[in-house]
């Protein structure tokens, strides 16, 4: 080799671009997780500021009695979950085609602008407009879990989505205590904070938020599949999804039983004051927090995500079926720390799913999930309430005070059957660019 060509080579080696170090990524990373772990949280945090002073407001606006309160905050809660199942496939194909920033950060700002209306409702017709509104908007949780899939490697979704699990028990024990202290000040206070807080964070996302979706990876808006039943007929393509999303709704149609007869069933059995329902409520929020918030990123890689999936059910089951056979206060307080093990199964069921789909159809298939957990907070509560009801009525054959337990431990076991059959339809490797791996990394498909 002669020197000319020696230095000309040695040049073009000093000359040549340095990789980019991965620290820039993570950090980038870092932030939007955070972001979208606030936003999650300030979501639950806005329904549980209000859930103690809406029966009131609903009180002073339809007549100031509890019969004729209780009809319109039943019908209430329908609406909101009803706007939610029909807009989470809108919001998440719109994230499809145009990114999850402008999704997210959209339905962040008319949350907010929606609490201020609600905070100077005149009537309750205006509240009825209001909570068309934070139905809307509230879909923005299709949106926010597509943004989880597209920043995590497929090895760390089930972790990440553990993130929304945290968000939920946290925001529902700051909720509820905050919304009550705030409500002693005046009604309409609670209001004020959750808009100041979901304006607050939707600035803060509009200067640190960056955009998830790649422009290689977004696809045409599709109205056939942006309505709860095209979302869910589009399902169809994928039978391992399609099996994991019946999973998926039969654990939560079982978990409705929890907010729907938690305060009956305990008042009931045990005789517990409100501050004592109150002291279980938080314990199983903190212990949620824990569990999918922490526990979850050292249990699913470990166990992988299949295995993770199934002990999750498991103890779901026991966990209701000890629940209705609970007889004294103490023993439901033991089967809180057994059944917020089982919290490790849902991360780990929608961790399945996201690596089954493309990337360019995270936010479609996340639209479904949260249509269909919109379905279950629909049926759930009346299925819960009404075999409570009947069981402890003189019409019941005999009573039985835990029947609605019984009931979504039943569920859960079919769901565990469903997750069983669907592992075995399952492909062998990644099934999609979105489900592959980095390099040197290797997720075993059967969950190992």
């Amino acid at each position: 080799m002669t020197p000319f060509r020696f230095r000309c080579e040695e040049a073009a080696v000093i000359l040549r671009p340095k990789p980019v170090p991965s620290a820039p990524i993570k950090s980038t990373r870092q932030p939007a997780l955070v972001f979208i772990f606030i936003t999650l949280f300030l979501d639950i945090l806005g329904i549980g500021l209000i859930v103690p002073i809406l029966p009131k407001l609903i009180e002073e606006f339809a007549g100031g009695t509890v019969e004729t309160a209780t009809p319109m905050y039943g019908l209430l809660a329908v609406l909101y979950g009803l706007m939610q199942f029909i807009f989470s496939p809108l919001l998440g194909n719109l994230s499809d085609r145009f990114g999850r920033r402008p999704v997210i950060l959209a339905s962040l700002f008319g949350s907010g602008l929606d609490y201020l209306l609600l905070a100077f409702a005149p009537n309750l017709a205006w509240f009825f407009v209001g909570r068309l509104v934070a139905g809307i908007t509230g879909a923005n949780f299709s949106a926010a879990t597509a943004y989880i899939a597209d920043i995590s490697p497929p090895e760390k979704r089930a972790a990440n989505f553990g993130i929304i699990g945290a968000a939920f028990g946290l925001g529902f024990i700051a909720g509820p205590l905050l919304g009550g202290f705030l409500g002693d000040i005046g009604l309409r206070v609670p209001f004020y904070v959750a808009a100041g807080l979901t304006l607050l964070n939707w600035l803060y996302g509009l200067i640190v938020l960056p955009e998830s979706l790649k422009p290689e990876n977004r696809r045409a808006f599709d109205w056939g599949r942006a309505n709860p039943a095209g979302s869910l007929v589009a399902l169809r393509r994928h039978p391992v999804i399609l099996g994991l999303t019946g999973t998926y709704f039969l654990m939560n149609l079982a978990h409705q039983v929890f907010p729907s007869t938690w305060v009956l069933y305990t008042s009931y059995r045990y005789h517990w004051t409100l501050k004592q329902t109150s002291y279980s409520l938080a314990l199983v929020g903190l212990s949620a927090a824990i569990v999918q918030g922490g526990l979850t990123r050292l249990v699913v890689p470990r166990l992988g995500e299949r295995r993770a999936a199934l002990l999750g059910l498991m103890l779901s089951a026991l966990a209701m079926l000890l629940y209705g056979c609970a007889t004294a206060g103490w023993m439901a307080y033991a089967v809180i720390a057994l059944g917020s093990l089982a919290g490790i199964a849902g991360p780990a069921v929608q961790g399945l799913i996201s690596r089954n789909v493309d990337a360019n159809e995270q936010g479609a298939v996340q639209g479904a999930l949260t249509s269909i957990s919109s379905v279950a907070g629909v049926l759930g509560p009346a299925v819960a309430t009404g075999l409570f009801g009947y069981f402890i009525s003189a019409a019941a054959p005999f009573k039985l005070p835990g029947a609605a337990f019984f009931f979504s431990s039943v569920l859960t076991v079919v769901a565990m059957l469903l997750a069983l059959r669907s592992f075995r339809r399952e492909p062998p490797g990644p099934v999609s660019p979105a489900a592959t791996t980095a390099p040197g990394l290797h997720v075993d498909s059967a969950g190992g």
